[in-house]
């Protein structure tokens, strides 16, 4: 088995798997989107895939099961950080998971995981591996009734980090150092874990360096976009001057506010150049500072509930579609863009030029966090129709060669074999077990009139 796995899943028999997600929401952030197309993909390749996840719940393609572990929900909107009524409370889980969130941490990868083990004791025997989605917390450790392979897209630790560096004062950077106080447990869980799944090398290389984890234990298996949803369309007219990106308005691991400074820039010289981002806008704070600094309220278009079919639009008639991260474990944004044909602006942080590849063939690349930097490839594209029309077009054949999820699942389906090969005492892949009496399925595929939004 390598590494990439790309080859067609040769196992002997179909494989029964319990995918778990601690947040599944498949609209905002990598864990949902993952949870919904890995599953599917595995499904299609003849194995038996069931979801088990908490708030907000992954909505899956048709014939996929969910099974519901519900939390207390305490960040839903439009309450977060809400104290329950004291008849919601049904075990010590659910005070452990109140308490930590009274004292300003974040409890959900401690307490799914929790209720995980005990869902998964109670249901010994039915599953041939056991797939955590990042969840890394202390119920996972010991015997679960079956192998355990775990997905670590990127160490929240990176998320910690610049964090901390965006911190004002003191008072942040005490309160972010307690919110991301579980990164504590994942590194000790990591260390412990039998086999890790990772997206990109520059992922592997940081879980092995923030985590602890030895090299040797860490297999890449790219995932991908969607393309067949993202694809391109000739008859979507493209909007002169649009810039198209996919974030959360205040998280600096995002790097919005560079690409607001480098619009400004920017529309000196291209002044019908505006901003649309699929996200949710910050009423204040570094964003919506330098949105009102630089005199760009008309030129910065915040947009939330689309569909997917109204995302895909979107980005296909952007003149250029950006990434300014400064870090991605791997970058969906960026390979859902480049399917459509869309030329892609985007720095180097993280895993992104290994989706983006090389400066002047697939896209143009810049540092992060350099807003000139990111002004000037804006503006060489902006001028260049054929430079747009190639980059678009050779940006959508890379993703096609390596970067779908197809590919995804069956490299993870190699993965698991090798899981079950070596747990002691491993039985053969039998039949889909029945599944729990208070299983929920969520039968339906997403329709157009279900919404995106930025709040995981």
């Amino acid at each position: 088995m390598t590494a990439e796995a790309i080859a067609a899943d040769t196992g002997t028999g179909p494989l029964r798997i319990a995918l778990l997600s601690y947040k599944g929401n498949p609209f905002c952030g990598g864990q949902g989107v993952y949870v919904r197309h890995l599953s599917r993909e595995l499904a299609r390749l003849g194995h038996s895939v069931e979801v088990i996840g908490a708030q907000p719940y992954p909505v899956l393609d048709e014939g996929i099961p969910l099974t519901e572990l519900p939390s207390l929900d305490l960040y839903r909107q439009p309450d977060p950080f809400r104290t329950p009524r004291r008849d919601e409370f049904r075990d010590w889980i659910d005070g452990l998971e109140v308490a930590t969130m009274w004292t300003g941490g974040f409890p959900e990868p401690l307490t799914f995981s929790l209720r995980a083990r005990r869902h998964l004791a109670a249901r010994a025997g039915q599953f041939d591996v056991v797939h955590d989605n990042q969840t890394l917390g202390y119920g996972l450790l010991g015997d679960l009734g079956a192998p355990l392979v775990t997905t670590i897209h990127h160490p929240i630790t990176v998320d910690r980090r610049l964090e901390l560096d965006a911190a004002g004062n003191w008072r942040r950077r005490a309160s972010v150092r307690r919110w991301y106080g579980f990164t504590r447990m994942q590194k000790r869980v990591a260390r412990r874990l039998p086999s890790v799944l990772t997206v990109s090398g520059s992922s592997k290389q940081e879980i092995t360096d923030h985590l602890g984890v030895r090299a040797d234990r860490i297999e890449v298996v790219h995932i991908g976009a969607d393309t067949e949803l993202f694809s391109p369309d000739p008859a979507v007219p493209e909007i002169p001057g649009r810039i198209v990106t996919t974030s959360s308005a205040d998280v600096p691991l995002k790097g919005l506010v560079h690409l607001i400074e480098a619009l400004a820039k920017l529309r000196t010289e291209h002044p019908d150049a505006h901003l649309v981002v699929v996200g949710r806008r910050a009423e204040d704070g570094p964003v919506a500072g330098a949105i009102e600094r630089y005199g760009l309220e008309g030129a910065v278009e915040f947009v939330k509930g689309v569909s997917d079919a109204e995302l895909v639009d979107l980005v296909r008639g952007a003149r250029i579609a950006c990434v300014p991260s400064l870090y991605e474990g791997f970058s969906l944004p960026a390979a859902e863009a480049m399917a459509t044909g869309t030329p892609l602006v985007a720095t180097t942080g993280g895993a992104i030029p290994e989706v983006a590849g090389v400066d002047g063939e697939t896209c143009l690349a810049v540092p992060p966090g350099d807003a000139g930097a990111l002004a000037l490839a804006l503006g060489r594209l902006l001028d260049d129709p054929e430079l747009r029309a190639r980059l678009g077009a050779a940006g959508r054949e890379r993703v096609l060669e390596r970067f779908t999820w197809a590919r995804a699942a069956q490299g993870t389906a190699e993965l698991y074999r090798a899981a079950i090969a070596r747990s002691p005492g491993a039985r053969k892949a039998g039949p889909s077990a029945a599944r729990s009496s208070n299983a929920r399925s969520s039968n339906a595929r997403p329709s157009d009139r279900e919404s995106r939004t930025t709040l995981c």
